[in-house]
């Protein structure tokens, strides 16, 4: 018998238009199910229709949902509270919007167990009862089986005192204080490094397997889906396009759609090719009203996709595929040839820079910072984030540097561009020191050097538009013409990094996690520098887009010479897209040398463990 229940769930924008469009699923109790799908397909939004937390302006039109026999939609508010953190849990996708600012991360796990254990307790003696030592204790244990270190320290420091991984394990920890029945996993493990992500999923894993507690997963990252699912969705434009057991998935995907997913996938083998980006983006949902919805990006669609809803078809039980190319005597069933999938890269056009010119020099670079005590703030010691890393990269080649969450990557990152100043040592760009250089000086150096930060909904403007936003660092650094020219400049940007020309009339909010990033990327190479710092850029992604700014980066690298600091927990990123390799621990390099040395033959105990930890899928494509 079926824990969760989905019948045709539909919910709707206030206009009619369908976001999550009669979907239907089950999920048994103490097993995985998996949906997968790109940035604003309605994975989220399917969640938040089954918490009953749709935002404002979309509300739920139809369908039945059951959850352990009993009909969510006929609660009162106050039943589904109790059903919310109790006997459904979610973790949400961006732990910094979910996390209280005002609150210590162990008074918000004990509201969780207060909530939950005390039950009816009025809000007063909720207050009164404080974080008592018990409840202390039990928090302290949560943090711990989620992997944040010294807990009984960091149970009493508030969330901006956490990296965003380790937020993401707070949020974690949240979900399972109420040791839930059913939990819904919003790209759970996003925000996680390699080592943490497997101890984070294993212990999902091991809940599971102790509780008998049923898990959506709601992820882009098919080697997570691989290790962890049980069966496995794809959604599309707010519809499931196909449904199988992970095996059956894996092993002989049947819509294009998810056949160009596997097909996107970045690894060693395909270093020297072009990935095979999915044309475009998803429609906006409620866009298509009539035909298949990925029949604008389909290779394989003809007139009757674009004229007929395709119909679900069931191949075998528990097995099903949305799409014309089954069952119908009018075309066969394509199947992915690897040799139509690729293309090489361009090499008629290589790259101005040369290998042995170095474009940045790092030499004994350290960032401390001071630990203060007492009512007069005394420095009593320091934290040392950077602590003596030397490093240099060539003018056109990658640098990835890898390594756990806390340990310095991000701010050595920022300690380059001066926005961290550093305690000592030196950075010389294109053989000009930065260290000690005033505002004015460092500022003429901006457009040579540009990051994109790893949360992007906390770098971009949320007063501004699109445009604005793009063309606010040109203006800045009066480059690009006058506004005209640079509108131009910016709707290429758009097309490259796989937006619609009309979204840059619209404001962060009105974005997915993944299409934001995709927008902070953009903004980086507004001002074409020559040297880009990229802090997890892809870690908000799904996998076709990911191949769009993995094929953006090495194109323009080619055909610029651009240089990339690539600060990642994604090796496979690596082995697709990096020259040379740096592992980080504590603040300091422990290993370096080419991605080929490094992540085929490591000699620290580090990165051996790094490599264990990362989650791999056999693919047929």
């Amino acid at each position: 018998m079926s824990l969760l229940s989905v019948q045709s769930l539909t919910t709707t924008l206030r206009n009619g238009a369908a976001i999550v469009d009669g979907i239907s699923f089950e999920i048994a109790a103490g097993e995985t199910f998996a949906l997968l799908g790109e940035s604003g397909c309605g994975k989220s939004m399917t969640a938040l229709s089954l918490m009953r937390l749709l935002p404002d302006g979309v509300r739920s039109a139809g369908g039945a949902v059951q959850l352990a026999g009993v009909a969510l939609h006929e609660l009162s508010e106050r039943e589904m509270c109790a059903v919310r953190g109790g006997t459904m849990a979610m973790i949400f996708q961006e732990p910094g919007l979910s996390l209280n600012p005002v609150m210590t991360v162990g008074a918000q796990i004990a509201e969780v167990l207060r909530l939950h254990d005390v039950g009816r307790a009025s809000a007063r003696q909720q207050a009164d009862v404080g974080l008592k030592p018990d409840l202390q204790q039990r928090c302290i244990e949560l943090l711990e089986q989620v992997g944040i270190p010294d807990a009984a320290r960091r149970v009493h420091e508030y969330p901006f005192q956490f990296s965003g991984g380790m937020k993401q394990r707070v949020m974690i920890a949240m979900a399972l204080a109420g040791k839930p029945q059913l939990l819904i996993a919003d790209e759970p493990t996003t925000a996680l490094d390699v080592t943490i992500q497997a101890q984070v999923l294993q212990l999902l894993r091991d809940t599971q397997a102790r509780t008998g507690m049923a898990m959506l997963l709601i992820t882009h990252d098919l080697g997570v889906v691989s290790e962890n699912a049980h069966r496995v969705a794809v959604m599309y434009a707010g519809e499931i396009v196909e449904q199988a057991s992970r095996d059956e998935l894996f092993s002989k995907p049947l819509h294009p759609y998810t056949q160009k997913l596997f097909a996107a996938l970045p690894d060693a083998v395909r270093r020297g090719r072009e990935l095979s980006a999915i044309p475009g983006s998803v429609p906006p949902l409620g866009s298509i009203a009539q035909g298949c919805r990925f029949a604008p990006r389909c290779e394989h669609a003809w007139a009757r996709c674009h004229e007929e809803t395709p119909a679900w078809t069931e191949q075998a039980a528990g097995r099903g595929v949305r799409c014309h190319l089954y069952g119908s005597a009018e075309w066969r069933v394509p199947s992915a040839e690897p040799s139509s999938l690729y293309s090489e890269f361009s090499t008629q056009h290589p790259a101005p820079g040369t290998p042995n010119l170095a474009l940045l020099q790092v030499k004994d670079l350290r960032v401390h910072f001071p630990i203060r005590k007492g009512l007069l703030q005394r420095v009593t010691g320091s934290v040392k984030a950077v602590d003596g890393v030397s490093l240099s990269m060539a003018q056109g080649r990658t640098l990835a540097l890898v390594g756990e969450s806390g340990c310095g990557k991000t701010t050595l990152g920022k300690a380059l561009l001066q926005l961290v100043r550093p305690t000592a040592g030196s950075v010389q760009f294109e053989g000009k020191e930065l260290v000690g250089l005033g505002v004015q000086a460092l500022r003429s150096q901006r457009a040579s050097m540009q990051m994109v930060f790893q949360d992007p909904y906390a770098s971009l403007n949320p007063k501004l538009r699109v445009a604005e936003i793009l063309e606010e660092g040109m203006s800045a650094l009066h480059i690009g013409g006058d506004s005209k020219a640079r509108q131009i400049h910016i709707d290429g940007l758009l097309d490259k990094c796989g937006l619609a020309r009309a979204a840059k009339w619209r404001y962060p909010h009105e974005f997915s996690g993944g299409q934001r990033q995709r927008i902070a990327i953009a903004r980086a190479l507004a001002v074409s520098p020559k040297l880009l710092i990229c802090d997890e850029p892809t870690s908000a992604l799904d996998v076709s887009v990911q191949a769009q700014i993995l094929n953006l980066l090495k194109s323009l690298q080619q055909e610029l010479g651009l240089s990339y600091l690539f600060i990642t927990h994604n090796l496979a990123v690596v082995e697709y897209l990096a020259h040379e390799v740096c592992v980080m621990y504590q603040g300091r390099v422990v290993e370096r040398g080419t991605a080929a040395q490094v992540l085929s033959a490591p000699q620290h105990e580090y990165t051996k463990t790094l490599l264990a930890a990362v989650p791999r899928i056999e693919t047929v494509l």
